[in-house]
C-alpha cells in the first residue's frame, strides 16, 4: 500500500479505499514525493459494476494507487456486505483539496480536456482561487489521434505533479491506462465535468443531493439516459445480497 493511512477494502470484488479526511493532504503528498506514475481513480456506483467484468477498465480500476468511491450506494453496499465502510468525497472537492495540496508544497498541474474556450475559462478561474498554483500546460482534449504523440511530449515536457484530464479525449479515462508508459512520474486522474465546472459552463450537485446520494439526478435532464442506471443500482443490490447470504 502506498501509505499507512489508506486501507484497501474490496466491495463485490472491485478495490476501495479508505482514506480519512484528515489524511488526505499526507497520501497525496506521499504519492507525488516518490517519483512514481500513481494513477488515481474517483469511483461511482457504475465504474464498480463495469470493474467486476473482465477487460482494460478492470486492470484501470485494479492497477490504481487510489480508488476513491464517491457513491453512496458504494458505502452503503459495504456496510451490507459486513465491509468496513469507507470514506466517500465528492469528485469536485476532492480536485479541489488535490489543487490545495499541490499549491501548499510548490509543485504543477496540467489540463487535458474540454473545449478550447471552457479551457482557458477554466484556467482563469483556477488562478483566481489557487493564486500560486504552478500551471504549466493545458490542452483541449478534442483532438485528433494523429495530434496525440505531439500532445504526450508537450506533457512528458512539462513534467506536472498532476495530470488533470477531462471531457473530450479520446477513450476517456482508459486514456490515462494507456499512456501512461509515456510519463516518468506524477498523479494523473480523469473527472469528466470538472474541467467544465471549473469554466463555470457546468454545475455540479448541491451538497444536499450528494449527501443524500440522489445526484444523478442533477444530470438527468441533459443525460436522460441515465434512468437505466436503476437497472445497474438493482443488479449491485442483488449481488450484493448473494455476498451476504454467502458468509452465512
Amino acid at each position: 500500500m502506498v501509505h499507512e493511512k489508506v486501507s484497501r477494502i474490496e466491495i463485490l470484488k472491485v478495490p476501495v479505499d479508505i482514506v480519512q479526511p484528515e489524511d488526505l493532504e499526507d497520501v497525496i503528498k506521499s504519492l507525488f514525493d516518490d517519483d512514481r506514475n500513481h494513477h488515481l481513480v474517483l469511483l461511482s456506483m457504475a465504474d464498480l459494476m463495469r470493474a467486476r467484468r473482465s477487460g482494460e477498465f478492470r486492470t484501470y480500476v485494479n492497477q490504481a494507487d487510489l480508488v476513491i468511491p464517491i457513491s453512496r450506494s458504494i458505502i452503503s453496499t459495504a456496510r451490507f456486505i459486513k465491509r468496513r465502510e469507507p470514506v466517500r468525497y465528492e469528485p469536485f472537492d476532492f480536485i479541489i483539496r488535490a489543487m490545495a495540496t499541490i499549491e501548499r508544497w510548490n509543485r504543477s498541474i496540467y489540463f487535458f480536456g474540454s473545449s478550447k474556450k471552457h479551457l482557458g475559462l477554466a484556467e482563469k478561474n483556477i488562478r483566481d482561487t489557487f493564486p500560486q498554483l504552478r500551471i504549466v500546460g493545458r490542452h483541449s482534449g478534442y483532438v485528433s489521434k494523429a495530434f496525440m504523440p505531439q500532445i504526450i511530449q508537450a506533457i512528458r515536457k512539462a513534467t506536472p505533479t498532476l495530470l488533470l484530464v477531462g471531457r473530450g479525449v479520446h477513450g476517456g479515462e482508459r486514456w490515462i491506462q494507456r499512456n501512461l508508459k509515456n510519463f516518468e512520474s506524477g498523479l494523473y486522474l480523469w473527472c469528466s465535468d470538472v474541467l467544465d465546472v471549473f469554466a463555470k459552463k457546468r454545475h455540479r450537485p448541491s451538497k444536499t443531493m450528494f449527501d443524500h446520494g440522489s445526484e444523478w439526478l442533477h444530470y438527468l435532464p441533459g443525460r436522460p439516459w441515465h434512468i437505466f442506471r436503476i437497472y445497474t443500482w438493482f443488479r449491485m443490490k442483488m449481488i450484493a445480497l448473494w455476498y451476504r447470504l454467502r458468509r452465512y
